[in-house]
């Protein structure tokens, strides 16, 4: 599932704090996918199934 960067950087922020966001912005690519960047999403302590289960499932809309 591929979900904007922006949600994956303000959920890395609320859960880690500003400077774990601040990393995220920076390494996360601007669709992040949850298979393919699933080691980089676990190197900021998110699950990408979990991720992806907390979007009930539906991929947010990629503009």
């Amino acid at each position: 599932m591929q979900i904007p960067k922006g949600m994956v950087v303000e959920r890395i922020r609320s859960e880690s704090g500003a400077e774990a966001g601040a990393r995220a912005a920076a390494k996360l690519p601007e669709h992040v996918d949850t298979e393919r960047d699933a080691d980089l999403l676990r190197s900021f302590e998110l699950d990408p199934q979990k991720l992806a289960d907390g979007l009930g499932g539906q991929a947010p809309a990629i503009g």
